[in-house]
């Protein structure tokens, strides 16, 4: 009787042994599916939330990169060919190669168009300012040259660009100053701003026009873009969105700091996007310019990867929760393999902002930003 008890109990455990084994091996396997799975693009994980975006050079578009863009993003930013500098580097003279190159392999693709930038005072061809003699020209003769600009791109990509950065990073970072004092802005005054906004929308009446500048998420910076925006709309003028550039670091920002830089905007009834966004591994020190002794060692080490990884997951519920406002994230570069934050602010440091590494491999943080979704 002894022996048959046994028996069975014996018999009891090895079915719960199997099971139990059974059971673990599918949550292992789910777990790694979870890993691993590459099937999906980061498009077609946010496609119900918003449009994924990322920044391009021409050249990249050569390269392996274009099936990395292809996969995970919908809309594409030209980095650097449609700024002023670039594009129309002489009072009569356009360079629309790198442009046209970008935009023809868009519409190939069928990816939407951010247009970045129409005003801004860095990338400004020295010419726009002065005359044939060298002399500051009056500010009559600068709007009409801004007009000029403003017509001929916008009309040469209307229709084919949804959005434009219309004018960039017009607020000064100095506490007690409101707006830069930028050649725009001495020759000109505030007025140059509505203009560009109004230039633009003539020239394409259908194109979203956005304010775009970065600090956004400090309370004194933040405060003043609001006052700048909120005036431009109180006026009338054919504003219709805030570009909050985003360029983070993985000790800023906070979740408070985030919503409410969100809150504020959203406030104003206009679309809100992320358009520059990458997270550097290095804590974010504004004034910093010089290399400092922790950043010699610059490997994406464990604790660099960790540490990106929260404030990565954290920007992403903030942007989840307030999916009816956020309209757009754009990152700014393809892939660790190339970032403008390699070199900047410190001279010889390679940073990792962005979630695909050099072998253009999602990272961490990619997994951890698509298992943020609820």
């Amino acid at each position: 009787m002894v022996n048959r008890i046994l028996s069975s109990l014996l018999f009891v455990l090895v079915v719960c042994l199997f099971f139990y084994g059974r059971s673990a091996s599918a949550v292992h396997s789910t777990a790694l599916v979870y890993e691993t799975d590459s099937s999906k693009g980061l498009k077609d994980h946010f496609k119900k939330y918003f449009t994924m975006g990322v920044a391009v050079s021409p050249r990249s578009l050569k390269t392996d990169e274009a099936g990395l863009i292809l996969k995970h993003f919908s809309s594409i930013t030209p980095e650097n060919a449609m700024k002023m500098g670039p594009i129309h580097p002489k009072e009569n003279e356009y360079f629309w190669r790198d442009a046209d190159s970008i935009v023809a392999f868009a519409e190939a693709n069928h990816l939407k168009i951010r247009g970045h930038n129409l005003c801004w005072h860095n990338q400004a061809p020295r010419w726009i300012f002065t005359n044939a003699a060298g002399d500051t020209v009056s500010k009559e003769i600068l709007l009409q040259r801004l007009k000029e600009h403003i017509t001929t791109v916008v009309n040469r990509y209307k229709g084919k660009i949804y959005a434009w950065d219309v004018v960039n990073e017009a607020i000064s970072d100095k506490p007690g100053e409101y707006l830069r004092n930028s050649p725009w802005y001495r020759i000109c005054g505030e007025e140059f701003i509505a203009k560009a906004f109004e230039y633009a929308h003539a020239a394409d009446p259908e194109a979203l026009l956005f304010y775009n500048d970065y600090n956004e998420i400090d309370p004194v910076k933040r405060e003043k873009i609001f006052r700048l925006v909120k005036s431009l709309k109180d006026a009338g003028v054919p504003i219709h969105g805030v570009g909050l550039q985003g360029h983070w670091a993985v000790n800023e920002p906070s979740e408070e700091e985030l919503v409410t830089t969100i809150k504020t905007f959203a406030a104003l009834k206009l679309k809100v996007q992320v358009t520059e966004l990458d997270i550097s591994v290095y804590p974010k020190e504004h004034s910093a310019r010089e290399r400092k002794a922790e950043d010699v060692n610059t490997e994406f080490t464990a604790e660099k990867e960790n540490a990106q990884v929260e404030m990565y997951k954290r920007c992403f519920r903030v942007f989840e929760k307030y999916r009816n406002v956020v309209t757009g994230i754009t990152f700014w570069n393809i892939s660790d393999r190339s970032s403008w934050l390699d070199n900047f602010p410190v001279r010889g440091r390679k940073d990792y902002p962005l979630l695909f590494d050099k072998n253009l491999q999602p990272k961490k943080a990619f997994w951890e930003v698509v298992g943020t979704l609820k």
